[in-house]
């Protein structure tokens, strides 16, 4: 087994992220040291647990550890008040006492949810993240966000709750469709326009193998995204600034999932990915960046496989207005203005709230028109 850690900061609640292969099966081992009792509950969705629930448990009785398991339904609707409630009472039914630590195993939606769950059963007690997917390995599982989403919009409830420990087997994604592996691909890339532009040359370089499996760049990829991940969630834990960069493209991301009625037409990091891209777009036309940046990533997107417009969305018929209603209820909104990431360039991007609806809506408009 061959890993290493990135520590995310946070006085007397740091914890570390464990980037590797094999850390499923050596979970016994690497758990245990958190476990004030040996038991544990695990929370996983019924496509994880036919994968690898198996592997988890076997490593935890290894080690003498007991193990519940509630499995829910895979898919983004499970991050709703209706399944909240049925793992609550799952995790009381359990007997879980506040000393205990829930596993999430899982992608980004058993993550949320795991998490909220924990964060407000007996006024809060501790979990684990053991992240299945890419996209929660490098974004979803570190920082302490909890939530689930509601007819208003996507994780307008929740709360911060931080986990006791990261496990990032990168093994596991050997076992994803390369769909949602392209999903998480654009969180990686994320961190490369918002602030290390040597990232993104390495991925300009190399972002074909970590799509294809190659085991080192896939472990470099996530290693790189964690430790910047890492440094933004210590410096500003709450959002209260800078840590609202890492948010960019998901303003118009999450107006894009909530148009497709969070359906599998589009996954949250495709949503991203073409928001980074409006980001860009916008930055150009407002005449903050190279006009040539949008295109930039825009190729780099497609020659990877994934969508870079809103016309890359499948039967889905849009307008700016609407997009633009769905936006008014980010979670970043300040005094009825949206805020934006926005970019200087490709690895400079900055916040604002200084920008003219009528812009947005242009920029929009075009974009729908071209799909």
């Amino acid at each position: 087994m061959i890993h290493e850690s990135v520590t995310v900061g946070l006085g007397d609640r740091s914890y570390d992220i464990v980037v590797g292969t094999g850390l499923v099966r050596a979970a016994g081992d690497l758990i245990a040291p958190f476990l004030q009792r040996p038991r544990t509950f695990i929370v996983t969705d019924e496509n994880v647990a036919a994968l690898h629930l198996d592997t988890l448990r076997e490593a935890l009785d290894t080690t003498g550890i007991e193990s519940g398991v509630h499995v829910l339904p895979a898919g983004e609707k499970t991050k709703s008040f209706a399944h909240l409630e049925g793992l609550i009472g799952a995790m009381l039914d359990a007997r879980l006492e506040r000393r205990d630590k829930v596993i999430a195993l899982g992608g980004g939606v058993i993550g949320d949810l795991t998490g909220f769950a924990a964060s407000i059963l007996r006024r809060g007690i501790g979990f684990i993240q053991v992240p299945t997917t890419l996209l929660s390995q490098v974004d979803s599982s570190v920082g302490g966000k909890t939530g689930i989403n509601t007819r208003h919009g996507k994780n307008l409830v929740g709360t911060f709750h931080q986990p006791s420990l990261v496990l990032a087997d990168t093994g596991v994604l050997d076992t994803l469709p390369r769909r949602e592996l392209g999903a998480g691909y654009a969180e990686v890339l994320k961190y490369g326009l918002i602030r290390d532009v040597a990232f993104f040359d390495w991925l300009e370089q190399h972002g074909a193998d970590v799509m294809d499996g190659d085991a080192d760049a896939r472990a470099y990829a996530i290693a790189t995204s964690c430790r910047a991940k890492a440094l933004v969630v210590a410096a500003d834990e709450f959002e209260t600034g800078d840590r609202a960069l890492l948010n960019l493209g998901h303003t118009f991301g999450h107006a894009l999932e909530a148009e497709t009625g969070y359906s599998d037409r589009l996954l949250h990091g495709e949503g991203v990915a073409i928001g980074m891209v409006l980001a860009f777009e916008l930055s150009a036309r407002l005449g903050l960046c190279d006009r040539q940046a949008p295109g930039l990533i825009r190729s780099h997107l497609r020659r990877l496989g994934l969508p870079a417009s809103p016309g890359d969305i499948p039967g889905t018929t849009m307008d700016a207005q609407t997009l633009i209603a769905h936006m008014a209820q980010d979670k970043k909104v300040k005094d009825g203005r949206i805020t934006f990431v926005l970019a200087r360039g490709i690895g400079d991007a900055f916040l604002t709230s200084d920008v003219e609806s009528g812009a947005v809506e242009d920029m929009l408009n075009d974009a729908l028109q071209a799909a």
